[in-house]
Parts: C-alpha cells; sequence; structure tokens
C-alpha cells in the first residue's frame, strides 16, 4: 500500500502535522497557528534523526570505560 501522507512539524508552532503527499513542495499554512511553511516529505524530524545518533555515538566514544566491581 502506497504512503498517502508524511509527518512535518510546523517551522512556528512545532507541532505535527499530516501532510498529503500530493502537497510535497507546495507553500502550507499550519491548520493550528496560521504559520506558513514548504511542506517537504524529508523533513526536519527525519534527518533529526540521524544527528542524534551520531551525537549517542560520539557521547559513548568519550565516556570513560566502567571499573568492574
Amino acid at each position: 500500500m502506497p504512503t498517502t501522507h508524511f509527518v512535518q512539524s510546523c517551522p512556528t508552532c512545532g507541532r505535527k502535522l499530516q501532510v498529503r503527499m500530493e502537497y510535497d513542495g507546495r507553500e502550507m499554512v499550519c491548520q493550528h497557528c496560521g504559520g506558513d511553511f514548504l511542506a517537504e516529505s524529508k523533513s526536519p524530524v527525519d534527518e533529526g534523526s540521524n544527528d542524534l545518533l551520531d551525537r549517542v555515538d560520539a557521547l559513548l566514544d568519550s565516556s570513560p570505560p566502567r571499573q568492574p566491581r
């Protein structure tokens, strides 16, 4: 079954919005706050996931080894 929606956060109020795939690349208006945004199927929420994993890896690499009990 093809995907018909994607989730994107409103850049003004931060709410997660379900946007139809047919509106990808178009100017949209948030129904909650009235803020304008560009609908993009690859949203910053998705890109942030990789950034978060990179930060976790860096933290794990920098932490000192645990001492045995």
